[in-house]
C-alpha cells in the first residue's frame, strides 16, 4: 500500500471514510460495521475518518469497540463542532466534544482532529485556538478543517497549523480546484476528499431520489443531482466513463480514485465509505492504478461541473456553506 503524508502522520493513499455505516445511506448492522472496520485493516487501510456528527456518536463509539485492540495500527481522524442538534464551534464546546470522543474512541489521542463546519458566530481563530490548546495538552496530535472557504483557511491557519484540509471533492464536484488545492499545496496542508466517488454516482451504484429513502442524503441536502430528470441526465456520462474504465481493466469506482490521488501533486487522500465490505475492498486497490496525462485530460473533460446537470447541494445549504464562498 502506497503512503502519504498528512502533517507528521503517514497512512495509506486511500482511506476509509466511516460515515456510512451508522448516517446517511441506510442502515447497516453493527456485526457487520465491525467486520467492515477490522477487515479494512487487515487489507491495507490505516486511515480511518469518523465524527461525532455521524450517528450522534454511533460510529465512534462502534469504531471504539471494534478497534481499540488495534488501535496502533491506524491512524484516527474524528471531527467537532457538528452534531445533530447544529453547528457549534465554541472553545468550551469544542473542548467538551474531545474529551466525550477520546472515551466514546477508547483512546487517549486522536491523531487528527478536525473542525467539521464553520461556526458563522464564533471566529474562525477562537475555533481554531481551542483544538490548538488541545493539541498542547496532549489529547491531539495535528488538526485539520473541512468545508472552508480558502480565505478561513488562511486565517486559520495563521492561528495553528493546518495538516489537513477535507471538502466534498470528485470529478464531478470541484469547487477546492477554485483556490483551496493551491493554498493546501502551498501551504504544505494535505488535501482529503470526502465523497470522492459522488455519493456512489461516479461508482455507478446511485439511485435516483424516486428509488431513495426519505432520510437517505442524495434525497436531502444533496438532492439537485439525483432530481429524476437531472440524474438520468448525468448518468449519460457514465456511458463513455465506464469504456474509460474498461479500458483501464478497472471498476468506475476505482478509475474516479485514480484520478483523484493524482490531482495536487499526487498529495491528496481520498477517504470513500461505504457499508459493503467488497467495495471498501476495490476502493483501496485503485491506489495501485495509473494513469497517463491522455486520460486525466479525457476524464477532466467528460464529468466536471460544467457537464453535470445540479448543484452538488440544496440551495439552503449552499448558502451555509462556507467553502462555497470561494
Amino acid at each position: 500500500m502506497q503512503t502519504r503524508k498528512i502533517g507528521s502522520l503517514s497512512v495509506s493513499a486511500i482511506g476509509l471514510g466511516c460515515m456510512n455505516v451508522s448516517f446517511g445511506y441506510g442502515p447497516c448492522d453493527e456485526a457487520t460495521g465491525e467486520r467492515l472496520f477490522n477487515e479494512a485493516l487487515d487489507v491495507g487501510y490505516t486511515f480511518l475518518d469518523t465524527a461525532f456528527m455521524y450517528g450522534g456518536g454511533h460510529n465512534e463509539t462502534l469504531l471504539g469497540k471494534a478497534l481499540s485492540a488495534r488501535r496502533k495500527e491506524f491512524v484516527l481522524a474524528t471531527k467537532c463542532g457538528l452534531s445533530p442538534d447544529g453547528i457549534n464551534g465554541r472553545p468550551e464546546k469544542i473542548k467538551a466534544e474531545c474529551d466525550i470522543s477520546l472515551k466514546r474512541l477508547q483512546t487517549d489521542v486522536i491523531d487528527l482532529y478536525y473542525l467539521h463546519r464553520v461556526d458563522p458566530d464564533v471566529p474562525i481563530e477562537e475555533s481554531v485556538g481551542a483544538m490548538s490548546d488541545l493539541v498542547a495538552a496532549g489529547k491531539v496530535r495535528e488538526l485539520g478543517l473541512s468545508e472552508v472557504s480558502t480565505e478561513t483557511f488562511k486565517r486559520a491557519r495563521d492561528t495553528h497549523s493546518i495538516a489537513a484540509m477535507q471538502s466534498e471533492y470528485s470529478l464531478w464536484s470541484r469547487t477546492p480546484e477554485r483556490g483551496m488545492l493551491q493554498a493546501c499545496l502551498d501551504a504544505g496542508t494535505t488535501f482529503v476528499p470526502f465523497s470522492p466517488l459522488g455519493r456512489g454516482f461516479l461508482g455507478g451504484s446511485s439511485k435516483g431520489v424516486d428509488e431513495l429513502a426519505d432520510n437517505d442524503l442524495r434525497a436531502t441536502i444533496a438532492r439537485p443531482r439525483f432530481e429524476v430528470d437531472a440524474f438520468a441526465k448525468n448518468q449519460k456520462l457514465l456511458v463513455r466513463f465506464g469504456e474509460i474504465a474498461a479500458e483501464k481493466n478497472c471498476s468506475m469506482a476505482q478509475l474516479a480514485l485514480a484520478w483523484l490521488l493524482v490531482q495536487a501533486n499526487n498529495t491528496t487522500v481520498p477517504i470513500p465509505g461505504t457499508k459493503q465490505i467488497g467495495f471498501m475492498k476495490e476502493n483501496i486497490a485503485a491506489s495501485e492504478i495509473q494513469l497517463d496525462v491522455d486520460t486525466v485530460s479525457e476524464l477532466n473533460a467528460l464529468i466536471n461541473e460544467d457537464t453535470v446537470i445540479g448543484e452538488r447541494y440544496t440551495s439552503d445549504r449552499m448558502a451555509s456553506t462556507d467553502s462555497e464562498r470561494d
